[in-house]
């Protein structure tokens, strides 16, 4: 059995500072806050895209994530760390999906991305309890991200972002 690393040593490894969320996640409070932050950046850059290339997009970055976060779990010998954040950053961009950026957009998705996922409601929390490996640590903040892209979509019909 690979004896556990430090996140120290993690950090310097690629594939552990993508899931430590380019190092966001390391801060001793609130990582999962700050570990979402990169994402408003990475929506920023893709925001050009078409919805379908961002959907493709959005897509790998979730599928890499299951690989991400297990292999950084495994590392760390512990299922769930607060520090491996790239599981926020794909339910960031998830709840993004054909949503005009605006700072007004990008704030109110992050709010609501951090209340579904930190008040985990059900089945976020069932999953979230239930569910191990890579898949386990992603899946909760993609069904996260879902429930914020439904807000945000409806936000969007009432006219309460701008287009």
């Amino acid at each position: 059995m690979a004896r556990k690393q430090s996140k120290r040593e993690l950090v310097k490894q690629p594939i552990h500072f993508l899931s430590f969320g380019f190092g966001s996640g390391l801060v001793p409070k609130a990582p999962g806050t700050f570990g979402t932050l990169p994402a408003i950046v990475l929506v920023w850059l893709f925001a050009s895209l078409d919805t379908a290339a961002y959907i493709g997009v959005v897509a790998f970055v979730t599928i890499i994530g299951i690989y991400l976060c297990g292999a950084t779990a495994k590392a760390m010998g512990e299922h769930d760390s607060s520090h491996i954040v790239w599981d926020e950053i794909a339910g960031y961009m998830i709840a993004m999906i054909a949503i005009p950026v605006s700072w007004q957009a990008l704030l109110l998705a992050f709010v609501l991305f951090r209340i579904f996922d930190i008040l985990k409601p059900w089945p976020i929390r069932w999953l979230d309890k239930h569910v191990d490996g890579g898949f386990g640590i992603m899946i909760d903040d993609v069904l996260a991200g879902f429930f914020t892209l439904v807000l945000m979509h409806i936000a969007l019909t009432l006219g309460w972002l701008p287009i």
